[in-house]
Formats: structure tokens, C-alpha cells, sequence
């Protein structure tokens, strides 16, 4: 199996992208790229060529970068069919479940609709990676714009119901803010607790706090632990489902 090394760029002001190299095989994937500069500077910096886009999502701070870097390198844009009509420059369209070769790396797509009704996010089978867009973040989930609250709850069991060991790469640096809202429902978490002061300190170092695990996010994301009965109570929800929850939750963190 190659093992696949993937550098974290940031870019705007709290956005990620990704450039994925497949060393044995010397290919290259940028995922998400809203801007042009970070992804062509890292790839001269190493001497690489851009192969592949992956897109999770149509949004402009996700796909801006396509059509220049598609300019430069003659890569291949990959997106989900349903939604290609607003993913620029796409050349490569995946159905739902569908698995994608890269190298001799097995990239399922999965589509996660609820941030937008085209979102997806890719699983790396082997290497046990999952590149979620906007649909998890460490201590928090996307938004809810296109789709429905079941929707999105639905989206986010389905990274949930990855393997604990899945390393999960998320669009946005939002760990802080989600952190304090994590903090105020979920007071008795311990780990909680623990994983909010290290986000403060990598922070304070201007380092990402991306990526984390599918564990860390049943261990202290709140938006995975709806069936926590301590939870439930908090907001006065005792005997509420977890999709119930999840619901209340979504809403009280848009207006915290």
C-alpha cells in the first residue's frame, strides 16, 4: 500500500486545502483549493506537478482555484455528478459510492448532503482518510444552507460511522469558537476540558488544529455525542432522539 503524505495549506483567512502526494506512484491531488498561490508555491517548492482536484462542495471558497490551476498543470477536476453543473472546470464525475483509483489507493466518494445538497465527502479506504469539506469540523458540523437539519445529522453519523482510527481533514479553522460552544453544553467532558486548552495553544502557535480523529470527535464533539444523557439535559431535551438533539444543537450554535 502507498502511503500517502498530505500537507495542510492554509489559505484566505481560515481555510484548508491539500496537496496529497502519492510518493510511489509520484501523483499529486489538491482538495478543496479556493486560491491559486499556496498550492502552485508548495508545488514548486517541491518540484511537483498538480494531477488531480478533488471537490467537495461548489462553493466559491472551495473551487476558485480550479480553473487557473487546471490552466497551469492540465490536471483533472473530480466532483459528484448531481452537482457538476456548479463545480468549474469538472471533467471527472463520480456517482454516490462510487470508488475512484488513485495510485492503488481506493477513494470512495460519499455523498453528505445538508451544507449544500451536493457536498461529498472522499474516504481513503486504505489509508484510513477522510477529506469532509464542510460537513465535520474538530468540535463542530457545518452549517446547514441547502439541505435539511435530517439531513445533516445523517451526514455526520456517516463520519461518525467510520473507523475510530479515521483521520479526518476538515475545510475550515473554526476549532476555537466551536470549542466554547462544545464547553457550554457539555460541561462534565473531561476530554473536553483537555483538548480545548491544547486548540488554545496551537492557536497561539498559528498552528492548525486539523486534522483529528473519528474518536476525538465522539470523545468531545458535541455534535457526535447527542445520545449523552448529559447532554440531552443541559438542554432540556431529556427524552429527546439523538436527530432531536441534533436538531437543537445545530440551532443554538447559529445563533451563539
Amino acid at each position: 500500500m502507498s502511503i500517502l503524505n498530505v500537507n495542510i495549506l492554509p489559505c484566505l483567512s481560515d481555510n484548508y486545502s491539500y496537496i496529497i502526494h502519492d510518493k510511489s506512484f509520484n501523483k499529486v491531488i489538491a482538495i478543496d483549493p479556493p486560491v491559486v498561490k499556496p498550492i502552485t508555491n508548495f508545488l514548486k517548492k517541491f518540484n511537483l506537478k498538480l494531477d488531480f482536484i478533488l471537490c467537495t462542495h461548489h462553493h466559491a471558497d472551495h473551487v476558485d482555484g480550479n480553473l487557473e490551476l487546471k490552466k497551469i498543470f492540465d490536471c483533472k477536476v473530480i466532483g459528484f455528478e448531481q452537482d457538476s453543473s456548479r463545480i468549474p472546470g469538472i471533467d471527472i464525475k463520480l456517482k454516490n459510492h462510487e470508488i475512484w483509483k488513485f495510485g492503488d489507493e481506493t477513494v470512495k466518494i460519499e455523498h453528505a448532503p445538508g451544507h449544500t445538497n451536493g457536498h461529498v465527502f472522499y474516504h481513503f479506504q486504505k489509508n484510513k482518510l477522510a477529506f469532509v469539506g464542510d460537513i465535520v469540523f474538530p468540535m463542530g458540523c457545518g452549517r446547514i444552507f441547502e439541505g435539511s437539519t435530517k439531513e445533516m445529522y445523517e451526514s455526520v453519523v456517516k463520519i461518525k460511522n467510520l473507523s475510530n482510527d479515521t483521520t479526518i481533514y476538515s475545510g475550515h479553522e473554526y476549532t476555537i469558537s466551536n470549542s466554547k460552544f462544545c464547553l457550554e453544553f457539555d460541561k462534565n467532558n473531561i476530554k473536553l476540558f483537555e483538548r480545548s486548552k491544547k486548540i488554545l495553544s496551537l492557536r497561539k502557535d498559528n498552528k492548525p488544529t486539523i486534522p483529528t480523529t473519528v474518536q476525538l470527535e465522539k470523545d468531545t464533539n458535541i455534535f457526535f455525542r447527542c445520545e449523552e444523557q448529559d447532554i440531552k439535559n443541559s438542554i432540556n431535551m431529556k427524552n429527546a432522539s439523538s436527530e432531536e438533539v441534533f436538531a437543537k444543537l445545530r440551532e443554538l450554535k447559529d445563533n451563539f
